[in-house]
């Protein structure tokens, strides 16, 4: 008899203690969602433990100003019919709050809340293979046992703050992008900072530049940024018909959207030839001058300058002091193109261009204390400012994982066995942790992928997984060692065949001081990827141990 068969009627609360389910989630953002929408239906007795107050995940807690996401609708979106035939986007590119109004509109469709503890932080996990369950611990003190156990956390779960001398004494207001006050951040009049040029820093810089008397920007390498072709949408705009054929195309698409690679490397076209389809690219508002252009322009280091020399001849004439021209885009890369993520911007070097608005280069001029009253770096010279904006980013990709407390069947810390290198099976899986699988984490396409494509991927899959496993008696399936031995192998040897790994990025774990350097995504893009996952489903599970 399989679990889904023993499933009361009854509804259980989600705060309960002692709760035995068939599946925990931890997240209620696109991955969590998905997963809960598509495992009820099945009859799977399944809750989702979220540490923010509501639903969106990263869209919950992400409210910084100018926040929005930088995929286009209908590509980030869910694909369930359900949803997307009743719901209207009102821009290309949506903000926060129409995010969270879109996950709002989820729950009044698919009735998510009330199989979700919020305010719930799971600080502890391990499977125990004699009862073949999944233990969870919440700050709460309850403990609640599940067959199946999918953290859905995301790559962005664990922020990280530079350790800045003083900082803890700054007398004005401070914020990290990722812990922002519900209310809005008064900088009417005043005197900012911002910290990090990232696509987080960027927004911010966009919006802060507009309304504060001045704007400091620490930079440590300028952020190539692409523009963001931002327009209104009607509801006329959004022809519906098209969006399953939309749907496929991401799935074969580069990044998990709907473009390709230019099919020919970049010397096989003339300059002139070379001129227009970078043009065509550019146009587009896109990622697609990003990672739509020549198919070597992450392989060959001359074909990537040739991008680069182009998008610098483009960001160079939009801005007017010529100081700012070498800070923002010199004319030799700070590290080829592409390998650190690119933002899209809206306005972001017409606000630069602004004379109450300064530059720091804290590569050349670090920053080496915080005082009461400001910032001071190496030059000796402080400035004074009344809020400040730390973009300093996250610990991606791996952060996450390593706050839920894991235990393998042996007892041995997650956070113990990762200090060296990460290691999974597929981006999927852990061996050492059976019925623990994860989406849009270390070791999949993650960072190069729109979020709700391959997550649907991976979802699919686990339940799949899942589904044979209650259909045929399987107490655990678990990740062979030497299975994930061999994938992170693989990711390191796709990611060395690359131009990735000359830049200090946290793609590969570069921006967090002591933490290993590798390539944390797999770089063979979401068909292949999808491949795989589906070679292993057709293939008895290669890779995996299954436990009757």
């Amino acid at each position: 008899m399989t679990i889904n068969e023993n499933v009361s009627k009854k509804h259980i609360d989600p705060y309960s203690t002692n709760l035995d389910l068939d599946i925990l989630i931890v997240g209620a953002g696109f991955s969590g969602i998905y997963f809960l929408y598509q495992l009820r239906k099945k009859g799977y007795n399944v809750k989702i433990f979220d540490l923010a107050n509501g639903l969106g995940g990263t869209w919950k807690v992400n409210h910084y100003p100018g926040a929005r996401v930088d995929s286009s609708v209908p590509i980030y979106e869910f694909s369930i019919p359900e949803i997307w035939k009743g719901w209207n986007w009102s821009q290309r590119y949506p903000d926060w709050k129409e995010l969270q109004a879109y996950f709002e509109y989820c729950d009044s469709i698919m009735d998510i809340k009330k199989d979700v503890a919020f305010n719930t932080k799971v600080i502890e996990a391990y499977f125990d293979k004699i009862e073949g369950k999944w233990l969870i611990k919440t700050d709460d003190g309850r403990i609640t046992k599940a067959k199946y156990f999918l953290p859905c956390i995301g790559f962005a779960a664990k922020e990280y703050v530079p350790d800045f001398p003083g900082l803890e004494t700054f007398k004005g207001e401070i914020h990290h992008s990722s812990n922002w006050p519900e209310s809005e951040v008064d900088v009417n009049g005043k005197k900012c900072a911002v910290i990090g040029t990232g696509s987080t820093g960027v927004q911010i810089i966009q919006e802060w530049a507009k309304i504060s008397k001045s704007l400091i920007v620490f930079q440590r390498t300028p952020n190539l940024c692409i523009p963001m072709g931002q327009k209104r949408l009607t509801p006329n705009d959004q022809k519906k018909e098209k969006y399953p054929e939309i749907f496929h195309s991401r799935l074969v698409g580069v990044g998990g959207m709907t473009f390709q690679h230019i099919p020919k490397n970049t010397f096989e076209d003339s300059e002139e030839e070379r001129e227009k389809n970078f043009e065509k690219l550019w146009a587009a508002g896109d990622f697609s001058f990003w990672v739509g252009g020549y198919k070597d322009c992450f392989t060959n280091l001359n074909a990537n300058k040739k991008a680069y020399d182009f998008w610098a001849k483009k960001i160079r004439a939009l801005i007017t002091d010529e100081k700012k021209k070498d800070i923002l885009a010199p004319l030799e890369p700070p590290h080829p193109f592409g390998v650190k993520r690119p933002s899209l911007f809206v306005d972001y070097y017409e606000q630069l261009n602004k004379s109450n608005i300064e530059i720091v280069s804290v590569k050349n001029n670090p920053i080496i204390e915080v005082k009461p009253e400001g910032i001071v770096t190496a030059d000796g010279k402080l400035y004074e400012i009344d809020v400040l904006a730390l973009a300093t980013g996250f610990d991606a990709i791996t952060g996450g994982f390593k706050k839920l407390g894991l235990s393998d069947i042996n007892g041995e810390k997650l956070i113990k066995q990762w200090e060296n290198g990460t290691k999974t099976y597929m981006g999927i899986s852990i061996s050492g942790y059976p019925n623990m699988f994860f989406t849009y984490g270390p070791q999949a396409p993650t960072a190069f992928s729109n979020g709700p494509t391959l997550i649907e991927i991976q979802a699919d899959w686990i339940i799949k997984v899942i589904d044979y496993c209650e259909n045929n008696g399987i107490k655990y399936i678990d990740a062979r060692e030497e299975a994930q031995t061999l994938w992170t192998k693989e990711i390191t040897a796709i990611a060395n065949a690359t131009l990735f790994p000359l830049a200090d990025s946290w793609y590969m774990g570069a921006n967090v001081p002591g933490k290993p350097k590798e390539m944390l995504n797999f770089l063979g893009g979401v068909p292949k990827y999808s491949g795989i996952l589906q070679y292993v489903l057709e293939n008895n599970f290669e890779g995996f141990n299954l436990v009757k």
